[in-house]
């Protein structure tokens, strides 16, 4: 559910009923195209927070039932439908605000400090997507809320640590300094493997990557940053059981497929840069096996 994985939100699934797939298409519309301005193109700092800003105003707008956008404001096609979903599903604008100042988090924050500092990123990245779609499920308990705020920050972390070099190549670290401190392990380490994997064949990098001094104290710091996630999928498994049918069973595949994914990282000795962990035909027939137990 991060926000650069929105491949992950369920917009066009089959799993999802028919009367839900509008409004999530309308809800993706709006966090893709925020994501997009933060994120993409070569605009420069200061123009991506001013586009943000008014979306931030735009949902204000919402909050105080007074959105009218003039045709031809690009804002219109993301904020209209979204304000009649909105609308129609009484959802809360906080997810929508959260997810906001997320993006804008994104435009200038590369580093976070420590575990705080990153989940709270997550609380604001992750979390309102698997809290939107409660509100639109209508099961927005408290119990499903903190189970599905573990899920999604289980799911967010676990992103993290599968594309370390992809986020690298945006200048991007989501491993808290303090935790790469305390296993003495060096950004330099990271850029060097990221460097040799556009260079090396695998099996030539992973030989280099295998005897490196270095890596033992990266391993160490990688089933550290594993074992946070999947204790977070692991204790938000219940509110699978809790939802109903169809998109009890879609959750449950999920968050077996963010834990196989923890598993593959395991067994490649978190080698995430010549062998990037992705599941594979048979580790779909594992994830059903697993869905249906």
């Amino acid at each position: 559910m991060a926000v650069d994985h929105y491949e992950n939100f369920p917009v066009a699934s089959l799993l999802l009923p028919r009367r839900l797939r509008a409004p999530v298409r309308n809800i993706y519309r709006y966090a893709r195209s925020a994501d997009d301005i933060a994120d993409e193109g070569d605009a420069e700092a200061e123009e991506r927070l001013e586009l943000l800003a008014g979306y931030r105003a735009a949902l204000r707008d919402i909050a105080g039932q007074a959105l009218s956008l003039p045709d031809g404001d690009p804002r219109k096609p993301v904020f209209a439908p979204l304000a009649e979903t909105i609308r129609q599903y009484e959802l809360p604008l906080e997810p929508f605000f959260d997810l906001l100042s997320a993006f804008e988090q994104d435009v200038g924050t590369t580093r976070y400090d420590d575990d705080g500092q990153l989940r709270d990123y997550c609380r604001r990245s992750a979390n309102p997507v698997g809290r939107i779609m409660l509100h639109l499920y209508g099961k927005s308990g408290q119990a499903n809320l903190a189970g599905s705020d573990a899920i999604c920050t289980g799911l967010q972390l676990t992103n993290f640590w599968q594309d370390v070099a992809l986020d690298w190549k945006k200048n991007r670290v989501y491993l808290p300094q303090d935790a790469l401190r305390r296993h003495k392990v060096d950004e330099a380490f990271i850029a060097d493997y990221t460097g040799l994997a556009g260079r090396m064949p695998p099996d030539a990098g992973g030989r280099a990557y295998a005897g490196d001094p270095r890596t033992s104290s990266w391993q160490a710091l990688m089933n550290d940053q594993v074992e946070q996630a999947r204790h977070l999928l692991r204790s938000g498994l219940p509110l699978t059981r809790r939802l109903p049918g169809r998109i009890g069973f879609e959750l449950k595949l999920v968050v077996q497929g963010g834990l196989r994914i923890l598993e593959r990282m395991e067994q490649l000795h978190y080698d995430i840069f010549f062998h990037r962990p992705t599941l594979e035909k048979r580790d779909w027939i594992l994830l059903l096996w697993r869905a249906l137990g």
